[in-house]
């Protein structure tokens, strides 16, 4: 293989991991996005909804005030 193969095989596989790479960030932002809507939705359930899915109010808001990148 010369110099010249090697190099267009390498910028001709660059784009593909670009690409791939742009996806999962793309997709963690939007996880994180969500993430985000549904702890605030959280700590803003009444107490009846909270007993419901089994939480109490200590709990709701101890969840809701983790940062958006944790899970």
């Amino acid at each position: 293989m010369t110099a010249r193969t090697a190099l267009l095989q390498r910028s001709a596989a660059r784009p593909a991991s670009v690409l791939a790479a742009l996806r999962l960030a793309a997709c963690a932002v939007l996880a994180w996005r969500e993430r985000a809507v549904q702890r605030r939705e959280l700590a803003e359930l009444p107490e009846y909804m909270l007993r419901d899915i089994g939480l109490t109010r200590d709990q709701a808001l101890v969840e809701a005030g983790k940062p958006f990148w944790v899970e």
